[in-house]
Protein backbone atom coordinates (compact mmCIF):
# COMPACT_ATOMS: atom_id res chain seq x y z
CA UNK A 1 0.00 0.00 0.00
CA UNK A 2 0.94 3.64 -0.34
CA UNK A 3 0.03 6.42 2.10
CA UNK A 4 0.63 10.14 1.62
CA UNK A 5 -0.55 13.56 2.72
CA UNK A 6 -1.05 16.91 1.03
CA UNK A 7 -0.72 18.54 4.47
CA UNK A 8 2.93 17.59 4.99
CA UNK A 9 5.69 15.68 3.24
CA UNK A 10 6.87 12.33 4.55
CA UNK A 11 9.52 13.16 7.16
CA UNK A 12 8.65 16.85 7.06
CA UNK A 13 7.20 19.25 9.61
CA UNK A 14 3.59 18.84 10.73
CA UNK A 15 1.92 22.18 9.86
CA UNK A 16 0.81 24.33 12.82
CA UNK A 17 -2.84 24.16 11.73
CA UNK A 18 -2.73 20.38 12.32
CA UNK A 19 -1.29 20.79 15.83
CA UNK A 20 -3.02 21.05 19.19
CA UNK A 21 -0.80 24.00 20.14
CA UNK A 22 1.66 26.43 18.57
CA UNK A 23 4.54 28.48 19.93
CA UNK A 24 3.59 31.75 21.64
CA UNK A 25 6.47 34.09 22.53
CA UNK A 26 4.62 35.53 25.53
CA UNK A 27 3.17 32.43 27.21
CA UNK A 28 5.19 29.60 25.63
CA UNK A 29 2.22 28.09 23.75
CA UNK A 30 -1.36 28.74 22.72
CA UNK A 31 -4.05 26.49 21.29
CA UNK A 32 -4.05 25.96 17.54
CA UNK A 33 -6.68 25.03 14.95
CA UNK A 34 -6.10 21.32 15.62
CA UNK A 35 -7.22 20.13 12.16
CA UNK A 36 -6.60 16.54 11.18
CA UNK A 37 -4.26 16.40 8.17
CA UNK A 38 -5.24 15.29 4.69
CA UNK A 39 -4.39 11.64 4.07
CA UNK A 40 -4.80 9.47 0.97
CA UNK A 41 -3.87 5.93 0.01
CA UNK A 42 -3.95 3.39 -2.79
CA UNK A 43 -2.76 -0.11 -3.77
CA UNK A 44 -5.00 -1.68 -1.12
CA UNK A 45 -4.49 -5.46 -1.42
CA UNK A 46 -7.18 -7.86 -2.67
CA UNK A 47 -9.20 -9.39 0.13
CA UNK A 48 -9.19 -6.23 2.26
CA UNK A 49 -12.47 -5.86 4.13
CA UNK A 50 -11.70 -2.65 6.07
CA UNK A 51 -8.91 -0.28 7.03
CA UNK A 52 -7.68 1.16 10.34
CA UNK A 53 -5.64 4.30 10.88
CA UNK A 54 -3.37 5.23 13.78
CA UNK A 55 -1.37 8.32 14.64
CA UNK A 56 1.05 8.21 17.54
CA UNK A 57 3.98 10.17 18.91
CA UNK A 58 7.08 8.06 19.54
CA UNK A 59 8.72 10.59 21.86
CA UNK A 60 6.42 11.27 24.82
CA UNK A 61 8.46 11.74 28.04
CA UNK A 62 8.19 8.87 30.50
CA UNK A 63 8.92 11.20 33.45
CA UNK A 64 6.94 14.41 33.81
CA UNK A 65 8.96 16.12 36.53
CA UNK A 66 10.44 18.77 34.24
CA UNK A 67 7.68 18.96 31.63
CA UNK A 68 6.60 22.54 30.82
CA UNK A 69 8.42 24.05 33.80
CA UNK A 70 10.24 27.37 33.59
CA UNK A 71 13.96 27.17 34.17
CA UNK A 72 14.09 23.45 33.33
CA UNK A 73 14.19 21.31 30.23
CA UNK A 74 13.20 17.78 29.23
CA UNK A 75 16.46 16.06 28.38
CA UNK A 76 16.79 14.61 24.90
CA UNK A 77 18.05 11.30 26.30
CA UNK A 78 15.14 10.83 28.71
CA UNK A 79 13.42 7.48 28.05
CA UNK A 80 10.35 7.90 25.84
CA UNK A 81 7.01 6.19 25.26
CA UNK A 82 4.16 6.24 22.75
CA UNK A 83 1.34 8.77 22.92
CA UNK A 84 -1.65 8.00 20.69
CA UNK A 85 -3.25 10.95 18.91
CA UNK A 86 -5.78 9.15 16.70
CA UNK A 87 -7.36 5.75 16.10
CA UNK A 88 -9.94 5.47 13.30
CA UNK A 89 -11.52 2.08 12.56
CA UNK A 90 -14.11 0.45 10.27
CA UNK A 91 -12.88 2.46 7.27
CA UNK A 92 -14.58 0.94 4.19
CA UNK A 93 -12.42 -0.06 1.23
CA UNK A 94 -14.42 2.42 -0.89
CA UNK A 95 -12.78 5.29 1.02
CA UNK A 96 -9.36 6.26 -0.31
CA UNK A 97 -8.77 9.65 1.33
CA UNK A 98 -9.58 11.87 4.28
CA UNK A 99 -9.89 15.62 3.86
CA UNK A 100 -7.99 18.01 6.11
CA UNK A 101 -10.23 19.10 8.99
CA UNK A 102 -12.85 16.42 8.31
CA UNK A 103 -12.57 14.80 11.74
CA UNK A 104 -11.17 17.64 13.84
CA UNK A 105 -11.43 21.42 13.77
CA UNK A 106 -10.19 23.41 16.79
CA UNK A 107 -9.53 22.10 20.29
CA UNK A 108 -12.62 20.78 22.07
CA UNK A 109 -12.34 21.10 25.88
CA UNK A 110 -13.34 17.82 27.56
CA UNK A 111 -12.92 16.03 24.22
CA UNK A 112 -14.89 15.36 21.06
CA UNK A 113 -17.71 12.79 21.29
CA UNK A 114 -17.42 9.22 20.11
CA UNK A 115 -16.83 6.49 19.32
CA UNK A 116 -19.24 6.68 16.33
CA UNK A 117 -18.56 9.28 13.65
CA UNK A 118 -20.43 9.60 10.31
CA UNK A 119 -18.55 9.62 7.01
CA UNK A 120 -20.06 10.18 3.56
CA UNK A 121 -18.20 8.68 0.60
CA UNK A 122 -18.14 10.01 -2.97
CA UNK A 123 -21.34 8.25 -4.09
CA UNK A 124 -23.28 9.81 -1.21
CA UNK A 125 -23.42 6.66 0.92
CA UNK A 126 -22.99 7.35 4.63
CA UNK A 127 -20.95 5.02 6.81
CA UNK A 128 -20.55 4.93 10.57
CA UNK A 129 -16.86 4.87 11.36
CA UNK A 130 -15.55 4.63 14.92
CA UNK A 131 -12.76 6.43 16.72
CA UNK A 132 -10.82 5.40 19.79
CA UNK A 133 -9.99 7.63 22.73
CA UNK A 134 -6.59 9.27 22.43
CA UNK A 135 -4.03 9.82 25.17
CA UNK A 136 -5.12 13.37 25.94
CA UNK A 137 -7.80 11.55 27.95
CA UNK A 138 -5.23 10.55 30.56
CA UNK A 139 -3.08 13.69 30.11
CA UNK A 140 -5.95 16.02 31.10
CA UNK A 141 -7.51 13.68 33.68
CA UNK A 142 -6.68 15.98 36.63
CA UNK A 143 -7.42 19.27 34.84
CA UNK A 144 -11.01 20.38 35.64
CA UNK A 145 -11.08 22.71 32.63
CA UNK A 146 -10.07 20.02 30.14
CA UNK A 147 -10.79 16.58 31.66
CA UNK A 148 -12.91 14.18 29.62
CA UNK A 149 -12.82 11.43 27.01
CA UNK A 150 -10.93 12.62 23.95
CA UNK A 151 -12.18 10.68 20.93
CA UNK A 152 -10.65 10.97 17.50
CA UNK A 153 -7.82 13.23 16.38
CA UNK A 154 -6.06 15.77 18.55
CA UNK A 155 -2.77 17.02 17.17
CA UNK A 156 0.78 17.49 18.43
CA UNK A 157 1.46 19.31 21.70
CA UNK A 158 4.93 18.21 22.86
CA UNK A 159 6.42 19.89 25.96
CA UNK A 160 7.57 23.41 25.13
CA UNK A 161 10.85 22.78 26.96
CA UNK A 162 11.63 19.41 25.35
CA UNK A 163 15.05 19.19 23.75
CA UNK A 164 13.98 16.26 21.57
CA UNK A 165 12.18 16.67 18.26
CA UNK A 166 8.96 14.63 18.35
CA UNK A 167 8.05 12.18 15.58
CA UNK A 168 4.39 11.55 14.67
CA UNK A 169 3.72 8.31 12.79
CA UNK A 170 0.57 7.77 10.70
CA UNK A 171 0.00 4.07 9.99
CA UNK A 172 -2.73 2.57 7.82
CA UNK A 173 -3.50 -1.17 8.02
CA UNK A 174 -5.53 -3.25 5.58
CA UNK A 175 -7.57 -5.84 7.49
CA UNK A 176 -9.34 -9.07 6.56
CA UNK A 177 -12.36 -8.21 8.78
CA UNK A 178 -15.18 -5.83 7.86
CA UNK A 179 -15.94 -4.78 11.45
CA UNK A 180 -13.24 -3.92 13.98
CA UNK A 181 -13.38 -6.60 16.71
CA UNK A 182 -13.73 -4.36 19.80
CA UNK A 183 -16.96 -2.75 21.02
CA UNK A 184 -17.47 0.39 23.11
CA UNK A 185 -14.54 2.63 24.01
CA UNK A 186 -11.00 1.53 23.17
CA UNK A 187 -7.51 3.00 23.18
CA UNK A 188 -4.86 2.97 20.50
CA UNK A 189 -2.82 0.19 22.12
CA UNK A 190 -5.97 -1.90 22.62
CA UNK A 191 -6.89 -1.45 18.95
CA UNK A 192 -3.41 -2.36 17.76
CA UNK A 193 -3.50 -5.54 19.83
CA UNK A 194 -7.00 -6.43 18.56
CA UNK A 195 -5.92 -6.45 14.88
CA UNK A 196 -3.13 -8.96 15.30
CA UNK A 197 -3.68 -11.83 12.91
CA UNK A 198 -5.94 -9.71 10.67
CA UNK A 199 -3.36 -7.49 8.91
CA UNK A 200 -2.97 -7.95 5.13
CA UNK A 201 -0.73 -4.96 4.47
CA UNK A 202 0.36 -1.64 5.97
CA UNK A 203 1.74 1.75 4.99
CA UNK A 204 3.09 4.62 7.05
CA UNK A 205 4.38 8.15 6.86
CA UNK A 206 5.67 10.43 9.58
CA UNK A 207 6.02 14.10 10.39
CA UNK A 208 7.93 16.00 13.06
CA UNK A 209 6.97 18.84 15.41
CA UNK A 210 8.34 20.87 18.30
CA UNK A 211 7.08 23.64 20.58
CA UNK A 212 10.58 24.39 21.81
CA UNK A 213 11.60 27.56 19.92
CA UNK A 214 15.26 26.50 19.79
CA UNK A 215 14.40 23.11 18.31
CA UNK A 216 11.75 24.50 15.96
CA UNK A 217 14.23 27.05 14.61
CA UNK A 218 16.37 24.22 13.23
CA UNK A 219 13.53 22.83 11.10
CA UNK A 220 12.83 23.70 7.49
CA UNK A 221 9.18 23.76 6.49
Amino acid sequence: MKLWSESFTDGGVIPPECAFAVIDPLQHVRLSTNRNPHLAWDDVPPGTESLILFCHDNDAPTVGTDVNRDGRHVAADLPRAEFFHWTLVDIPVAIDSIKAGMFSELVTPHGKPGPQVPFTIKNGTEHQLRQGINDYTSWFATDPDMAGEYYGYDGPCPPWNDLRLHTYVFTLYALDVRVFPLEGSFTGPEARLAIRGHILDEARIFGVYSLNPDVAATLSV
